[in-house]
């Protein structure tokens, strides 16, 4: 039977805080001036997450589509080879590639690896 007051105390002290934590947090408000945005408002834009506006973003998107291409344009010139059901780099093509640019190289110069 003693657990009742117990309980009825703490219920009492955790009331309390809450009480107390509400004051303080209307106080704060009403000192900073601080608005609590809705979460609808918070919502993220997910063509434009970061919040730009509107130029930065045409520029963001133009970047973005040069470095897609630049980045499909590299990428399709590496030789690529199915193999076991999978694209592996084609060792031999390279291998090819590396000695046809070394035959077109000038005798006179010597590339030793080092840039």
């Amino acid at each position: 039977m003693s657990w009742v007051p117990l309980l009825g105390f703490s219920f009492l002290v955790f009331f309390l805080l809450v009480f107390l934590f509400s004051k303080f947090l209307g106080y704060m408000k009403k000192e900073q001036n601080l608005v609590i945005e809705s979460f609808k408002d918070s919502l993220i834009d997910k063509d434009n997450p970061v919040g730009l506006n509107k130029e930065e973003l045409e520029k963001l998107k133009q970047q973005q589509q040069e470095a897609q291409r630049h980045l499909s344009d590299v990428i399709s010139r590496i030789p690529v080879i199915q193999k076991d059901g999978r694209f592996q780099i084609d060792e031999e093509a390279i291998r090819q590639r590396r000695t046809a640019a070394q035959s077109e190289e000038s005798p006179g110069t010597m590339n030793n690896g080092t840039v």
